[in-house]
């Protein structure tokens, strides 16, 4: 079982800065791509970014050019860099992970979710 805490969110101006943190704990052997979605009210969920185990990382087209996604596997943590943050970035934001456990086989796994809201 894998457990992901998300930390970060909260409420900031139009333009301003965020970093999200995920942490993933529990028992597995390493975690292979880190990724954050956001969800929007009645909608489903879409990609924002995610990143490779080797640091490649691919963004939504919400995100291209303002944010960065990062890890550090040594923490099994992924973090998101929102800057130039937008009223239409607000959204709760989800970290996913996919881990390799100790059985063999890959699962995802959500976290909670925190709340990201770009308001004046």
């Amino acid at each position: 079982q894998v457990q992901l805490v998300e930390s970060g969110g909260g409420l900031v101006q139009p333009g301003g800065s965020l970093r999200l943190s995920c942490a993933a704990s529990g028992s597995f052997s390493n975690i292979n791509v880190m990724a954050w979605y956001r969800q929007d009210p009645g909608k489903g969920r879409t990609l924002v970014a995610e990143i490779s185990r080797d640091f490649r990382p691919n963004y939504g087209d919400s995100a291209k050019g303002r944010f960065a996604i990062s890890r550090d596997n040594a923490k099994n943590t992924v973090y998101l860099q929102m800057n130039s943050l937008k009223p239409e970035d607000t959204a709760v934001y989800i970290c996913n992970a996919r881990a390799l456990m100790y059985s063999g086989g890959y699962y995802t796994y959500w976290g909670q979710g925190t709340q990201v809201t770009v308001s004046s």
